[in-house]
């Protein structure tokens, strides 16, 4: 099976998944996740790629695009919302172990696609900006969630 092939289907499996997740409750902490972390993704996946540190030889639209819109858009924000659902009753230690967790699995997969696959190029992109980059991103995003929340309580 060629890479392009496996984007589509990672792609079409994350908007499946995507629907699912949207479909329950609360709704709209979980569309605000996803929403704040494709937008701050795709920021970051544009400053990295277009300063030459990683790149996707492989791509879904590689004349349109340099980053992976199926990472930053789909999939990245996916794994934002299923934090989010684990950590929704978590205490802070709760809340950052779980978030150094999922950023060595995102890492792990990250170095075994880069080692095998066209998927991404690491130039000048290490594993530890992955660990760390993503750590702080499930952080300040679970963060800004429950101030969110509060605020959004308070109001009410």
């Amino acid at each position: 099976m060629d890479e392009k092939t496996v984007l589509w289907i990672l792609a079409g499996g994350g908007i499946c998944l995507l629907l699912f997740n949207l479909s329950k409750s609360p709704f709209k902490d979980r569309l605000i996740v996803f929403l704040i972390t494709s937008y701050y993704s795709s920021i970051l996946g544009i400053m990295v790629v277009g300063e030459g540190m990683l790149s996707y030889p492989v791509n879904l639209f590689n004349n349109q695009f340099n980053s992976s819109l199926t990472y930053e858009y789909i999939l990245f924000p996916l794994l934002g919302i299923y934090y989010y659902q684990t950590t929704y009753y978590a205490t802070w230690k709760g809340i950052i172990w779980q978030a150094v967790l999922y950023s060595i699995g995102i890492t792990v997969i990250e170095v075994v696609l880069e080692k095998y696959t066209d998927f991404i190029n690491y130039e000048s992109w290490t594993w530890f900006y992955t660990l760390v980059s993503t750590f702080v991103f499930f952080v300040i995003v679970r963060y800004l969630m429950k101030f969110i929340t509060y605020k959004d309580q308070q109001q009410k």
